[in-house]
C-alpha cells in the first residue's frame, strides 16, 4: 500500500514507517506565532527552562490588533519585543510588515516538504506550497520553543477532487465555501484535506493559497495541493531556491479516507450565511440581502490578485452611500503593489477606506468594528457570532468579486450580473 504526503513527511521526521493513527515525536523547520506570542511566552518561562532550542526556527509576527488599539494589546506587543530582544529571535516582523501566514510565505519560510507548525489555526495555508503546515496549541508552542520537538497524531487523508472549470465572477474562495459547505465543518476533522483535480492544478498559488487557509473550517490538521511549474516558478519568484526543498506528493495507491466530488462547471457564487462556514448557499439564494459593511481582505483574501478583482468591479464607480466598504491587503509589499499599480486609487475612489496590513477587524480587534443588527459581507474565513466584535451583528462570507458586487447595491449581489 502507498503513503499520503503526510505519511511520507511525518515518517521521514520520524525516522521509521508510519500510518495514520500512529503517534510521532519530530522537529519542525519553523514554529510560528503571531499577537499570542506574550501567552506563549508566559507558559514557555514556566517551563524553567532559560533559552529557546533553536532561535532560528522561531517565526513571531506581530497582526491581530497593529498598531495597538489600546493599552492592553500595547502591553501585549512591549512583552514580546522586549522576549524577542532576550531570547535573540531573528525572524521578528513587527507591525510594519503584515498578516503572519501571508509574511511567512513570502518569507520563504514555506517549502515543499517542509513541516511547519503554528499557534494559529491557519497554519493550514502554506500546504499551498507543498508543505506539511498544522496549528497547535500556544503551550505546545512553548513546550517546542523549549525543546525544538512536538508530538503529533498521523492524520488520515481526505482527498477533494474539484474538475471542471470556474465560470466568470468566480474564483477560488467560491470553490472553499461550495466544499466546506459539502462536508461540513467537521467534514475534515483532525484530518489531511488533500485538495487535487483539473479545478485545482488551473489556480494560481493566491487560489491555493485561499483553499489550505480554509481547510482550517472543514476541521482539518492541514491542507495539502501538490507540488508543480507553478509551484516552482511561485517560489522561485520570491528567491525560494528549489535547491532549498524537495517535493512530496501520495503515492497513487495511497489510502485515503475517503474522496469527494465537486464538479465546478456548474458552480454559482457561494455564501456562507451566519453564523457558521458550512451554512452555505448559491448567491441567488440570500440576492437582496441588506449590507451596511463590507470588508475585501484578510489573510484569506487580501493578496493583490484579490485587491485587483474587487477594483475591476469598482473602478469608475461608485459604493453605495449605505455601506462602508474596508480594504485590507495582507501584507505592506502587497499594500505597495496595489498603490503602485492604482488599485488604492480605484477603490478609494469608489468609497472604499484602505487600512493598514493586519488582522483588525476580521477578529474584531479593532477598525471596523460592527454594532447590533449591522450586516457585514467579508471576504475572510469565519462568520461565528462575535467574530467581527458584536454579537448580535451578522457576518456572510464571500468572494472579493461578490463582496466588491454588493459594495456597488448595498445588498447581496451576484458578481456575474454587475
Amino acid at each position: 500500500m502507498g503513503k499520503t504526503f503526510v505519511e511520507k513527511i511525518l515518517g521521514a521526521r520520524a525516522g521509521r514507517d508510519v500510518s495514520a493513527g500512529d503517534i510521532v515525536t519530530v522537529r519542525p523547520d519553523r514554529v510560528l506565532s503571531h499577537d499570542n506570542s506574550a501567552a506563549i511566552s508566559g507558559h514557555f518561562k514556566k517551563l524553567g527552562v532559560d533559552k529557546v532550542h533553536d532561535p532560528e526556527r522561531i517565526v513571531i509576527v506581530l497582526d491581530h490588533c497593529v498598531p495597538a488599539a489600546d493599552e492592553k494589546h500595547a502591553g501585549n506587543h512591549k512583552k514580546i519585543r522586549e522576549f524577542i530582544t532576550e531570547q535573540q529571535i531573528p525572524n521578528f516582523f513587527d507591525v510594519d510588515h503584515g498578516v503572519c501566514h501571508q509574511i511567512f510565505v513570502e518569507k520563504g519560510f514555506a517549502r515543499p516538504g517542509g513541516l511547519v507548525v503554528g499557534s494559529d489555526s491557519h497554519t493550514t495555508t502554506y500546504g499551498a506550497l507543498g508543505a506539511l503546515s498544522a496549528g497547535i496549541g500556544r503551550t505546545e508552542a512553548a513546550v517546542t520553543w523549549a525543546t525544538g520537538e512536538i508530538w503529533l497524531k498521523v492524520p488520515s487523508t481526505l482527498r477533494i477532487e474539484a474538475n471542471g472549470v470556474l465560470g466568470r465572477g468566480l474564483s477560488a474562495k467560491d470553490l472553499a465555501l461550495k466544499i466546506i459547505g459539502t462536508i461540513g465543518a467537521d467534514g475534515g476533522l483532525y484530518q489531511a484535506v488533500e485538495f487535487a483535480g483539473d479545478a485545482v492544478r488551473a489556480l494560481d498559488i493566491p487560489g491555493r493559497l485561499v483553499l489550505c487557509n480554509m481547510a482550517a473550517e472543514m476541521g482539518a490538521k492541514c491542507g495539502y495541493c501538490e507540488v508543480d511549474m507553478l509551484t516552482r516558478d511561485y517560489l522561485q519568484a520570491i528567491g525560494v531556491s528549489e535547491e532549498t526543498w524537495e517535493a512530496v506528493s501520495s503515492d497513487p495507491d495511497a489510502n485515503y479516507s475517503g474522496t469527494i466530488e465537486i464538479d465546478c462547471s456548474s458552480l454559482a457564487p457561494q455564501i456562507a450565511k451566519p453564523h457558521t462556514v458550512d451554512n452555505t448557499c448559491d448567491v441567488t439564494e440570500v440576492l437582496g440581502t441588506q449590507i451596511n459593511q463590507v470588508l475585501v481582505g484578510t489573510c484569506t483574501n487580501g493578496r493583490i490578485e484579490d485587491l485587483r478583482s474587487a477594483a475591476e468591479v469598482l473602478r469608475g464607480k461608485k459604493i453605495a452611500s449605505s455601506v462602508r466598504m474596508l480594504v485590507l491587503p495582507a501584507s505592506k509589499s502587497i499594500w505597495m503593489k496595489a498603490a503602485t499599480e492604482g488599485i488604492l486609487t480605484d477603490l478609494a475612489e469608489a468609497g472604499a477606506v484602505v487600512l493598514n496590513p493586519g488582522c483588525g477587524p476580521c477578529l474584531g480587534a479593532h477598525q471596523g468594528a460592527l454594532a447590533p443588527g449591522e450586516v457585514c459581507i467579508s471576504t475572510a474565513n469565519r462568520n461565528f457570532k462575535g467574530r467581527m466584535g458584536c454579537r448580535d451583528a451578522s457576518v456572510f462570507l464571500a468572494s472579493p468579486e461578490t463582496a466588491a458586487a454588493s459594495a456597488l447595491t448595498g445588498v447581496i449581489s451576484d458578481p456575474r450580473e454587475v
